[in-house]
């Protein structure tokens, strides 16, 4: 019997549907902070967080964010390679459940700051977790998916039996 690929194509577009999902959220939820806050401004919710707007022309903990502008293009460069590389992952990976949610979660926060970096020439962030006077780095719903999916990646690594 010929396989004709109709569940891994359906398994790419659930995948792919999460990337969507993850970049919707990440939009609405910066251009929300954009109309709601001005640049800088902090609204304290509780004792160790606050929605706090602020740009990051630079990468993660503003790495480059004082480069002078060809890191924008560099980054975007690397979330369009990085994005290309991903949805191959997902196809070739389709089976793999786990993995192919990390991935997900990855490439729509990869499309997420790569829209900020095209559109605005920096990335939004509006997320302030703080302890002691010590501030984490701002960051944004693209950011925290980012993250997920990096450590569903680690623990999926640690399920393979290969």
């Amino acid at each position: 019997m010929a396989y004709d690929g109709a569940p891994h194509t359906m398994k790419l577009q659930i995948s792919l549907a999460v990337a969507l999902v993850v970049l919707v959220l990440d939009f609405a939820s910066k251009r929300w902070v954009e109309g709601a806050l001005f640049d800088g401004q902090q609204i304290p919710l509780t004792g160790f967080f606050n929605l706090v707007l602020t740009y990051n022309a630079g990468a993660a903990f503003s790495f480059l964010s004082d480069a002078g502008g060809w890191q924008r293009w560099f980054f975007s460069l690397i979330a369009v390679g990085a994005s290309i590389l991903i949805v191959y992952l997902l196809r070739k990976h389709a089976a793999d459940r786990l993995f192919c949610l990390a991935l997900s979660l990855i490439l729509g926060g990869a499309l997420g700051n790569l829209w900020d970096r095209i559109t605005l020439g920096r990335v939004v962030d509006f997320l302030d977790f703080h302890a002691a006077g010590y501030h984490w780095p701002a960051f944004n719903v693209a950011d925290s998916a980012i993250f997920l999916g990096a450590m569903l990646m680690i623990i999926d690594s640690f399920r393979r039996k290969e």
